[in-house]
């Protein structure tokens, strides 16, 4: 029975999307605009989580904002739905134009952690369109490999996972992940960490979140310690024109002599970033994630 579901979402899911791929890329986008309201309408749940999730930071103070808590998640569902067209436009070979029109900002900085020889470890989180972050990576700088969670349909995983692997990259999933981890980097090669979902006890750390405690992963702070490869935020923007893609310098490690105490501060170094990034775009995260989850 299960799988009998698994195929008809499938089959649901290219009778949808063709038509939208072979859209004028202009015109796909403004469909993707009124999927995102459609979908900011029909999933309340999501909506509700998304609105209180970022009324709670707005009311902490971590984060300002010029617009109602609804009109800003409004257009954080439009972006999604934008994205989703994206995407789709690449899956099915009809989205250079989209790769062609990321810009890059930072490259010296790839560049010098590059030749240090010991591996990049890129750091981001549900930013903007952060599948499009790792294609244009791979078409523009270098192809590199991701820690992804399969999907729960495993042929609607094998879609996802044909898109993510354009332009020589490799997916690598997060069970028993940190081996090939170890191997790409002492290759001198890019493996790029979500940094931004909760996770439980055993995986991180309860660190400050945009003013509230949030479990956060602190295994990219692990093994940038153990390989030395360098920790490098990377993010996408989005505008009129299209994306920026932004890499920052390698962040550096603590110093700390307490090996516990200077893993903590390196994680709470590396999500500050996501932290900057939502303060200057907050229509382009993830916010109907239940990022405070577990935490009374």
């Amino acid at each position: 029975m299960k799988k009998a579901v698994w195929i008809i979402e499938v089959f649901i899911f290219i009778v949808l999307s063709i038509p939208l791929a072979i859209l004028p890329l202009r015109v796909a986008l403004k469909v993707g605009d009124m999927l995102g309201v459609l979908l900011f309408h029909v999933w309340g749940s999501r909506r509700r989580i998304a609105i209180d999730n970022l009324s709670k930071c707005v009311s902490a103070g971590a984060i300002r904002i010029t617009e109602p808590a609804e009109t800003i998640i409004r257009k954080n569902f439009i972006n999604l739905g934008r994205s989703f067209i994206e995407v789709i436009k690449i899956y099915y070979g009809l989205g250079e134009k989209i790769i062609q029109s990321v810009g890059v900002e930072g490259i010296e900085h790839f560049k010098t952690a590059q030749s240090k020889g010991k591996g990049i470890l890129i750091l981001s989180g549900h930013c903007g369109n952060w599948e499009l972050l790792a294609l244009a990576l791979s078409s523009k700088i270098s192809s590199g490999s991701g820690i992804a969670r399969p999907i729960n349909n495993p042929y609607l995983n094998k879609i996802v996972e044909r898109v993510r692997r354009k332009y020589g990259n490799e997916v690598i999933y997060k069970k028993g992940a940190l081996k090939p981890i170890m191997k790409k980097l002492k290759n001198n090669e890019c493996v790029g960490i979500l940094m931004d979902q909760a996770v439980i006890p055993e995986e991180g750390y309860v660190l400050d979140f945009l003013g509230r405690g949030a479990w956060t992963i602190k295994t990219p702070a692990l093994i940038a310690r153990k390989t030395g490869a360098a920790a490098m935020p990377v993010f996408m923007h989005r505008h009129e024109g299209g994306h920026t893609i932004t890499l920052y310098p390698q962040v550096e490690l603590s110093g700390n002599n307490d090996r516990e105490t200077a893993v903590k501060e390196d994680t709470a170094k590396f999500s500050s970033y996501i932290e900057n990034y939502i303060k200057e775009h907050p229509t382009e995260w993830l916010w109907i994630h239940r990022r405070w989850k577990r935490v009374k």
